[in-house]
C-alpha cells in the first residue's frame, strides 16, 4: 500500500462490481488491480474491467499481496464468509449492502476485523455523497422545523417473475427487504439522528409486513419506524411495483423532498444531488451541491481515508459499524414480521460455518475440568443461549465456544418456550457433537414444580433436544409444599431409566433442602443430588433478580459449598452489567441493577475489582469471573455472551489465577 492509493480487488464480476470499477476510476485514491471470478474465460470480463488482472478463485485474490483492500460484490449469502476470510488474510474490505444475512453475521464480521485491525465497511454509498450531507445541515439548521415524519422508498418493477433470479431465489436471499429495503431504513435512522445531534438513531419499534412469492422471499413490503424523540418513519421497498421513489422528511415547518437519494437523483454514473424544500408559508427552494464526481467514488475515497489514517470504520455521515448493526436488527425484525426466513439460514442447508468450514475441533483455549459425576470432561464455563430466534444467528455463537473448547451447554425446558433446547438439538445434530457435548437440562419450575412434571417435561426436552440423555439435570425451582423425597425419587427413576446420566440437583434451592435432600437420598439407597445451581458472585445480591431465587454468595453458603464440594453451576456469575461501565452509583441507573446490587459493600468490591484489572491490565468484569473460579469448591460459571466479541472477552478471564489473598481482598479489603 502506497501512502497516497490504495489498490483494490474485487471478488465478484456482477453489475454492482462494475459500478464500483467506475468509481475507482473516478477517485482520488483508489485504483482496481485484480477482479477474482470463479470463471476467468468469461466473455467480456477485461473489457469491463480494463487494465485489471483476472484472478481464478476468490482465495486466490486474498493471498495476492498487491491488494490492500477487497470488494466483496456477490450474493448476499457469501458477503459474511468472504469478509470473514479478508480479515483473518489482513485484507480491508467494503462489502455491498447488506454486509451480511443479519445483525448476528455482521457482528462476526465485525469481530474478525476488530481482530486483524482491518477497515471493514458497508457500501451504502449515498451516505458519503455530500448530498448527504447536506441534507443533514439543513436538518440541524432548523429549515423546516422540528422533524415530525419521514417517508421512504425504494422500488422498483422487473419484468416477471424468476424463481432462479438472485432478487426471488430463496437460496440467494432474495427479496426486496435485504436488496433496498436498507436504503430507506439507513435514511430515516440518520434523519431521526441528525434531529437529535446524533450521527444515527435506533428505533425503539419497528412493525412491518410484507407480500411473499412461491420463493417465500418478498416481492413489495412496508414498514413503520417509531424512535424516542418521537419521530416515525415509513418505509417501503419492492422488486415488483414501481414506488415514487422519493425521499419527504416533514417537519414542523414545511417539507423536503428528495428524489432517487441513493443515487443523489442521478444514476449509478452521476447525481447532481438535487432537494428540494417546500415550507408551509409557500416559499419553495431546490438545492443542488452539483456535484460532477462518480457516485460510487465518495465511498471509495472515504475508505481510503479511514485505512491511511488506521481507522476500521466509516466515519459520520458513512456507516459506522455500530450504525450498520442498527440497520441490519430493523431489517431483521421487518423480516421477523414478514416471516421470511432463507434456505441458507435453515439448519438443514447451514452445514458449515460462517466462515464458510467444517466446524474446527474442539479447542484448549477454554480449559476442561472433571467435574463429580460427570463422565466426561467439562468446560470451565457452560454457555447459556437464550438470546437466538434462529439457527442462523444461534449457531456462529455455538461454533466459536466449541471451536475455543467450550463443551458444556446449559438448556431448560422454559428457555425461549423451548426453543433453547430445540436449537442445540438442531447444532449437534448438524455438526455431529453430541457425544462431545456435557449438556445440563432443567425442568420442574414453577408454577409446575411438582414431581410428576420432571419426566413428563424431561420427555419433550430430549424430543426437543434430538437426544435421549442429558449430562447433568437441575429442577428448575423448588417447592417446599411437597416433601423432598418425592422429588429424589422422581430424579432417580430418571437416572435409573438412562435419561439423565451424571448428577442432579436443585437449581435455587435452600441449604437446608438440599441437605434433607441429600440424606433421603442415602437412608432410602438412591443417587444422592450431586449439583447445584444457585447464584454465586463477587457481588452479593441484596434482593433476588427472579421470585424463588436462590443466592449462595454469603460466607455461610461459601463454608456449606467448601464442606460439601457439591459443584455450584453458578448463574449471574459476573452480576449481570454490575461490574461493566453500565453500572454507577446513580439511582436512576438501571432499576435491575439498582434493586439488586447497590450497596456499599458491593461498590467496595467492584472498586477493587477495578483496580486489579487495570493492575493486570483487563477489566473488572474479568476479574468478577476470575473470583468465582478461584474458589476452594467447584463453581462452574454460566456464562450468557450474545456475540462472538463479547465470548471471546469473558475468555479472558480464564487466564487471571487469584490466589486466597487475592479472594479475600477482593471481598474485604
Amino acid at each position: 500500500m502506497s501512502a497516497s492509493r490504495i489498490r483494490w480487488g474485487i471478488i465478484g464480476p456482477g453489475g454492482i462490481a462494475k459500478a464500483f470499477q467506475g468509481g475507482l476510476a473516478g477517485s482520488k485514491n483508489g485504483e482496481l488491480v485484480a477482479i477474482a471470478t470463479r470463471d476467468p474465460s468469461k466473455p467480456g470480463l477485461a473489457e469491463d474491467f480494463p487494465g485489471a488482472r483476472i484472478v481464478k478463485g476468490y482465495d486466490a485474490l486474498l493471498s495476492d499481496d498487491q491488494v490492500d483492500a477487497i470488494y466483496v460484490a456477490l450474493p448476499h449469502p457469501m458477503h459474511a464468509e468472504w469478509a470473514i476470510k479478508a480479515a483473518e488474510a489482513g485484507k480491508h474490505v467494503l462489502i455491498e449492502k447488506p454486509m451480511a444475512l443479519s445483525a448476528f453475521e455482521i457482528d462476526a464480521v465485525l469481530h474478525a476485523h476488530r481482530k486483524a485491525g482491518t477497515f471493514a465497511g458497508e457500501a451504502f454509498m449515498y451516505r458519503l455523497h455530500p448530498q448527504t450531507q447536506k441534507l443533514a445541515d439543513l436538518i440541524s439548521s432548523g429549515t423546516i422545523g422540528d422533524v415530525r415524519m419521514i417517508q421512504s422508498s425504494f422500488g422498483f418493477q422487473m419484468p416477471g417473475f424468476k424463481p432462479d433470479h438472485r432478487l426471488f431465489a430463496n437460496d440467494l436471499a432474495g427479496g426486496a427487504i435485504l436488496d433496498v429495503g436498507g436504503y430507506p431504513v439507513s435514511m430515516s435512522r440518520f434523519i431521526a439522528g441528525v434531529a437529535t445531534g446524533k450521527p444515527f438513531l435506533d428505533p425503539i419499534k419497528v412493525v412491518g409486513t410484507a407480500k411473499l412469492n412461491e420463493e417465500g422471499t418478498d416481492d413489495w413490503a412496508a414498514a413503520v419506524l417509531t424512535f424516542e424523540n418521537g419521530i416515525v418513519a415509513q418505509v417501503s421497498c419492492a422488486v415488483m411495483a414501481q414506488l415514487d421513489n422519493v425521499l419527504r422528511i416533514h417537519g414542523s415547518k414545511g417539507r423536503i423532498e428528495v428524489p432517487d437519494f441513493w443515487f443523489a437523483g442521478g444514476n449509478r454514473d452521476q447525481g447532481l444531488g438535487k432537494i428540494d424544500v417546500i415550507l408551509h408559508d409557500g416559499t419553495t427552494d431546490s438545492i443542488s451541491v452539483n456535484e460532477t464526481g462518480h457516485v460510487y467514488s465518495f465511498e471509495a475515497d472515504a475508505a481510503a481515508a479511514a485505512i491511511f489514517a488506521k481507522q476500521q470504520e466509516f466515519s459520520a455521515p458513512g456507516m459506522s459499524w455500530a450504525d450498520s448493526l442498527g440497520n441490519a436488527r430493523v431489517l431483521d425484525k421487518w423480516r421477523r414480521d414478514a416471516g421470511i426466513e432463507f434456505n441458507i439460514e435453515k439448519a438443514s442447508i447451514r452445514k458449515l460455518t460462517l466462515s464458510g468450514r467444517k466446524l474446527g475441533s474442539n479447542g484448549a483455549t477454554i480449559p476442561k475440568r472433571d467435574i463429580a459425576g460427570v463422565t466426561k470432561k467439562a468446560s470451565a464455563v457452560a454457555l447459556g443461549f437464550e438470546a437466538f430466534d434462529s439457527f442462523s444467528s444461534g449457531a456462529i455463537l455455538l461454533d466459536a465456544f466449541y471451536e475455543a473448547g467450550g463443551n458444556l451447554f446449559d438448556t431448560a425446558f422454559v428457555y425461549a418456550s423451548g426453543y433453547t433446547e430445540k436449537l442445540f438439538g438442531e447444532w449437534h445434530t448438524n455438526r455431529g457433537t453430541r457425544e462431545q457435548s456435557v449438556l445440563i437440562g432443567k425442568g420442574a419450575h414453577s408454577p409446575l414444580c411438582y414431581p410428576d412434571q420432571i419426566g413428563k417435561q424431561l420427555t419433550q426436552s430430549l424430543d426437543r433436544l434430538q437426544t435421549d440423555y442429558v449430562d447433568v439435570y437441575f429442577m428448575h425451582r423448588d417447592n417446599l409444599d411437597v416433601p423432598v423425597g418425592e422429588f429424589v425419587d422422581a430424579m432417580d427413576a430418571e437416572v435409573k431409566a438412562g435419561r439423565i446420566r451424571g448428577p442432579f440437583g436443585g437449581s435455587n434451592w435452600t441449604r437446608e433442602r438440599m441437605d434433607e435432600a441429600i440424606a433421603y437420598a442415602e437412608r432410602t439407597g438412591k443417587q444422592r443430588p450431586g449439583a447445584l445451581s444457585n447464584n454465586f458472585a463477587l457481588a452479593e445480591m441484596q434482593d433476588v433478580i427472579w421470585a424463588g431465587c436462590v443466592t449462595s454468595s454469603d460466607d455461610q453458603w461459601k463454608a456449606w459449598l467448601k464442606e460439601r464440594q457439591i459443584p455450584n453451576f453458578s448463574w449471574s456469575s459476573q452480576g449481570r452489567g454490575f461490574f461493566t461501565d453500565r453500572a454507577g452509583r446513580n439511582k436512576m441507573d438501571n432499576e435491575e441493577l439498582v434493586r439488586v446490587w447497590y450497596n456499599e459493600k458491593n461498590f467496595g468490591r467492584r472498586d477493587r475489582a477495578i483496580e486489579l484489572a487495570n493492575k493486570l491490565g483487563k477489566s473488572p468484569i474479568h476479574i468478577a469471573l476470575a473470583y468465582v473460579l478461584a474458589q476452594p469448591f467447584p463453581v462452574v460459571p454460566l456464562i450468557g455472551p450474545r456475540t462472538v466479541q463479547e465470548l471471546d472477552d469473558s475468555i479472558q478471564a480464564l487466564d487471571i489465577k487469584l490466589s486466597p489473598t487475592d479472594i479475600a481482598w477482593l471481598e474485604n479489603g
